[in-house]
């Protein structure tokens, strides 16, 4: 499966934004998607996942400000950013994976990745 992630850009402080992960080759219901993203100087970290079940996770940081879904339909997974802070600035990849659910923070476990999409938070 082929993944293309995009909808990043430069957003104040508190406001939004909606990422998009579409994949080409395969369908995203077999997969578990997941978002990482990476800040400046930092080391990548997970964000969240969209399990093929439909179940959700989310890291601490993000939890109550982040949205993961699914359109079946579009073949697409999105993450919406509310309350955008400053830390939240860095380039967000999503990836799938087929590990089991347990372990679906675990970046090496993926074995598909799209581009990078750059958000920025200016505050």
């Amino acid at each position: 499966v082929q993944l293309q992630a995009s909808g990043g850009g430069w957003v104040q402080a508190g406001g939004s934004l909606t990422l998009s992960c579409a994949a080409s080759g395969g369908t995203v219901r077999r997969y578990t998607i997941g978002w990482f993203r990476q800040a400046p100087g930092k080391e990548r970290e997970f964000v969240a996942a969209f399990g093929w079940s439909g179940n959700t996770k989310y890291n601490d940081p993000v939890k109550g400000r982040f949205s993961i879904s699914r359109d079946n339909g579009k073949n697409t997974v999105y993450l919406k950013m509310n309350s955008l802070e400053s830390e939240d600035t860095a380039v967000y990849y999503c990836a799938a994976t087929t590990t089991v659910w347990g372990r679906v923070t675990e970046e090496n476990l993926y074995q598909y990745w799209g581009q990078g999409t750059l958000v920025t938070v200016s505050s």
